[in-house]
């Protein structure tokens, strides 16, 4: 099939990437021209393992264009997959300009039948809106089937996310356009969930809201076993094995971030809202993300009078490991809040390497403790775990480690001579 993906960022990018390694034509189109020359060149502007190996390949093999034609993409392909950014505004709602200019575009262009796809995250009702404003715009309903059809994909884990999905979420209007999605997918193995448009639109939305529901809730009663001195790892692991909750996503820390998750439940707190309805907990899962750094620094404070002209090294920069976005991470949440407090701020990141504001990123993880009073693991990389312990003690001022994330034993570290700061470790 002709596949033309609008949009290249992460989503569009490792989406178009492995629709044509699974034997599709695809053209990935952008409008950044400087974008489409680096792709173009076999270059990759993100972080995520994998990814660069398949686009050399399916370049080679032909069946992966990158372009800024859009319009010429939209008249050779019968399928259109929109993937361009829905950022969010303060009020939780979505900026849809990006997605609006996509459909100005196709109803200037559509002159033969085509399967439109929405992949990007978007306020339940907005492909049904697509569809009268297509309408409106002079394209009869003879002439397209919109599919709302969102990703489930984790940065860091992406390509095998989408080679190996859990299932395949489809909004349809009429159950006849399915038969275009199974002949996309023919060669993945998962079940179909096939419901309407609005309703696919609210699995995207339900699915990362109870994941961040998790979190939020673990990091909760973190505070709650701190003050009664039990070990958080135990409780987690013990919810865990009841196969009714299920271990994943039940790792206290410093808490959520990255481009979805924050995102997405303000979206939904703000839908919920817009319907006169109260979303309590929602509003309560961003409460406690929104604190829980608070948390780590209150207990840092108890070790000094003030933290002004103090040295911290922080240990990741990424909102996860495994990529290099740092889109509402808590690590540059915390260090805002150390530089208020007039802390300097060293870093280091296995991939981030980019100039942070107001601090010093080190490429080498040894020299960036070197004299620091504190050191702090805000990002789970497996890196941090294998450390050599004695080396960061000799290297560093001070003997304080704060473990933002639970990655380390606190009776090891102790071994070296640091003091441990966690949330109901023992």
């Amino acid at each position: 099939m002709k596949i033309c993906v609008i949009g290249t960022g992460y989503v569009g990018l490792t989406t178009g990437t492995v629709l044509a390694d699974l034997g599709h034509e695809v053209y990935c189109v952008d409008k950044d021209k400087l974008k489409i020359e680096t792709l173009a060149r076999g270059e990759v502007p993100i972080y995520e393992p994998g990814l660069s190996e398949l686009i050399v390949r399916n370049k080679d093999r032909e069946l992966l264009h990158f372009t800024t034609d859009i319009r010429r993409a939209i008249q050779k392909c019968p399928v259109i997959f929109i993937t361009v950014g829905t950022p969010a505004n303060e009020d939780g709602s979505q900026d849809l300009t990006a997605i609006n200019e996509v459909i100005k575009t196709l109803a200037e262009e559509i002159t033969s039948h085509k399967t439109i796809i929405t992949k990007s995250t978007v306020l339940p009702g907005t492909n049904e809106k697509i569809i009268e404003t297509l309408i409106d715009k002079g394209i009869d309903s003879s002439m397209f089937d919109l599919i709302s059809n969102p990703e489930f994909l984790r940065e860091g884990n992406a390509v095998y996310d989408m080679f190996h999905p859990d299932r395949i979420v489809v909004g349809v209007k009429r159950k006849e356009s399915m038969k275009i999605v199974e002949e996309l997918y023919e060669k993945l193995d998962a079940p179909y969930i096939i419901t309407s448009l609005t309703g696919a639109e609210m699995i995207k939305y339900a699915s990362n809201a109870f994941l961040a529901t998790k979190i939020s809730f673990i990091n909760e009663l973190s505070r709650i076993c701190d003050a009664y001195n039990v070990e958080i790892t135990d409780i987690a692991n013990a919810l865990g094995q009841d196969k009714r909750i299920a271990p994943y996503f039940l790792q206290a820390g410093l808490g959520f971030g990255g481009s979805c998750f924050p995102k997405d439940v303000r979206a939904l707190e703000y839908a919920a809202k817009q319907k006169n309805i109260v979303p309590e907990i929602l509003t309560a899962v961003q409460h406690v993300n929104d604190t829980q750094v608070d948390v780590y620094i209150e207990k840092l404070m108890t070790h000094f009078t003030k933290l002004e002209g103090k040295k911290i090294t922080v240990w990741g920069l990424a909102f996860k490991p495994e990529t290099d976005d740092t889109r509402e991470s808590r690590a540059l949440v915390l260090i805002k809040k150390l530089l208020v407090k007039g802390a300097h701020i060293q870093a280091y990141d296995p991939i981030v390497q980019l100039p942070q504001k107001s601090i010093t990123v080190h490429h080498d993880i040894y020299e960036s403790i070197r004299g620091a009073d504190v050191l702090i693991i805000a990002t789970e990389w497996n890196q941090f775990k294998t450390v050599d312990w004695k080396k960061v003690k000799d290297l560093m001022k001070g003997d304080i480690l704060v473990d933002g994330r639970n990655i380390i034993d606190p009776k090891r570290i102790e071994s070296y001579q640091f003091q441990y700061i966690g949330v109901a470790r023992q």
